[in-house]
């Protein structure tokens, strides 16, 4: 493996200090582009979504509780498929009470969505033992209009803000990754933002942590090369 350089206390803590210059100048662009983020305008939403829920048909209303936000996570299962795809899978299992009333304590519910019909999901939650807020869309057309079912009958080839037919391949639909937010003003629901591909990266905690090691995210793609030990090929997607 291609190991970091083996200096000297003095010359690491020099190197340190050149880094963190770089590290607090993203921290200060960071901050400024959350604040942008915050300063998006919203959009009305006119559909009335229905999801189907452990307790029955709910409204995309009904998800907010009685909190002011919502985060949606649309979580890849699609409607024949057996199981949620692996990545999702993994963000699911990291997922924790804590975190979500960390989330209700900020007055941002939480809530995953995804098209297979809900005897699916709820029959793989189970085999998981997860009990998480998890909704099917199957039958609505939430998956399509927030663009994470690509679904050439439709016409909805759009991702991440761009036309990407290419992602589908040689099949007809596919399921893809994002988030969603929304906001619950006098009654009527706004929705706030939407983020896909690695514009998630930062919300995955481990990936959070493996970024400052030495070895990294075990991905091929990452510089410098020969560092991982467990090698994914994937390329990231455009975020």
């Amino acid at each position: 493996m291609a190991l970091p350089d083996i200096v000297s206390r003095q010359q690491w803590v020099q190197a340190r200090l050149r880094l963190l210059e770089e590290e607090k100048e993203l921290t200060r662009r960071r901050d400024a582009l959350n604040a942008e983020r915050r300063r998006l305008p919203m959009v009305r939403v006119e559909k009335d979504y229905v999801f189907d829920g452990p307790d029955g048909q709910v409204t995309l209303a009904d998800l907010f509780g009685d909190r002011l936000q919502l985060i949606t996570w649309h979580i890849m299962f699609g409607p024949d498929w057996d199981a949620a795809c692996p990545t999702c899978t993994n963000f699911m299992n990291e997922l924790s009470p804590a975190a979500l009333a960390r989330l209700r304590d900020c007055q941002t519910a939480f809530a995953l969505i995804s098209r297979a019909p809900l005897d699916r999901i709820q029959a793989y939650q189970a085999s998981k033992g997860w009990n998480l807020p998890w909704y099917s869309s199957y039958g609505s057309d939430f998956n399509y209009d927030f663009q994470v079912t690509l679904d050439q009958s439709r016409g909805q080839v759009s991702y991440n803000y761009r036309s990407e037919p290419g992602l589908l391949g040689d099949q007809q639909s596919t399921e893809l990754p994002g988030a969603s937010c929304f906001l619950r003003d006098h009654g009527e629901t706004f929705h706030t933002y939407s983020a896909y591909a690695r514009g998630l990266d930062h919300t995955d905690w481990p990936y959070a942590l493996l970024d400052l090691t030495a070895l990294g995210r075990q991905e091929a793609w990452e510089e410098p090369k020969g560092r991982a030990f467990v090698l994914h090929d994937a390329e990231p997607a455009e975020g």
